[in-house]
């Protein structure tokens, strides 16, 4: 497994995303505490060194479950957050954009996690937001960067243009965009992404939760060549994933042993030219 560059980490392309750790819905504390640190412990026991999470998963439980788990944490291990969302009581995803809610975010993020700067920290722009707040915002996680509190800025759910217009006033080190086999809608962000050398992390890479069939899972082309491979559909979805460019990072996410055993696999599985050549084509 090659390597990636990552606000001046280099990182195996297969990490870890603490989104599945807190209970369902992502709210709430885990169905299996104890596993949940398990889990934590293995990944990083078995090289995993870059975890993706955030304040709001739970809201805090994610963060207090990676300081229990594994901290000291080692010195290569990037740590990366996103800001810019809240939960209410009932667990709704709201926005929480304005620049010094973002800043107070970061804070609350480099508290929770014992450390005194994060690798990155990605802005999650909420569809709701107007365009105006963009600027301010990128002035905010500018300003922090600047500061130390975080080593890169990042970007998660923008488009095209937003890329363009971040890039403008600074350096970006990774963007989060939702990918996989079904939804290309962000491929002008990837390919933006590509040729800047900029890392892309596909969020939902095995498709939605919120589907009553999976469509990337349950694809006819996944499926006959997780028969063809003796893998399982999760692992030929990520592997195509990875197989797409040299600068995407992987961060399946899972509370359960058996599941991360399954994904840290992935690893080693590399798919023929005709495989990725057919699941490319998917439209």
């Amino acid at each position: 497994m090659t390597r990636c560059a990552l606000a001046g980490y280099q990182v195996h392309r297969l990490g870890f995303g603490a989104m599945q750790l807190p209970g369902p819905g992502v709210f709430g504390p885990p169905r299996d505490r104890e596993q949940a640190l398990a889990v934590l412990r293995r990944a990083v026991d078995a090289g995993v060194d870059h975890i993706d999470t955030s304040q709001f998963y739970g809201p805090d439980v994610a963060n207090e479950l990676i300081h229990e788990a594994l901290h000291p944490y080692p010195d290569s291990l990037a740590l990366v957050s996103k800001v810019g969302a809240r939960r209410d009581d009932q667990g709704a995803w709201l926005p929480d954009a304005e620049p010094y809610r973002l800043r107070a975010a970061i804070e609350e993020n480099l508290r929770t996690l014992g450390v005194e700067r994060l690798a990155a920290v990605n802005l999650r722009v909420m569809e709701s937001e107007p365009d105006a707040l963009f600027t301010d915002q990128l002035g905010a996680m500018i300003t922090a960067r600047d500061e130390g509190l975080i080593a890169g800025v990042g970007l998660s759910n923008v488009t095209h243009e937003q890329l363009l217009h971040a890039l403008e006033l600074t350096d970006i080190v990774c963007v989060q965009n939702p990918f996989n086999l079904v939804d290309r809608s962000s491929q002008p962000v990837l390919d933006e992404c590509v040729a800047r050398g900029i890392a892309f992390v596909p969020f939902f890479p095995l498709g939605s939760a919120f589907h009553e069939v999976n469509p990337v899972l349950s694809h006819p082309l996944i499926t006959a060549a997780a028969e063809r491979l003796g893998q399982t559909p999760a692992q030929i979805a990520l592997a195509w994933t990875l197989g797409v460019a040299d600068n995407v990072l992987l961060i399946p996410g899972t509370s359960s042993l058996d599941h991360l055993e399954e994904n840290l696999a992935v690893a080693g599985i590399e798919l023929d030219e005709r495989t990725q050549r057919e699941l490319t084509a998917v439209a």
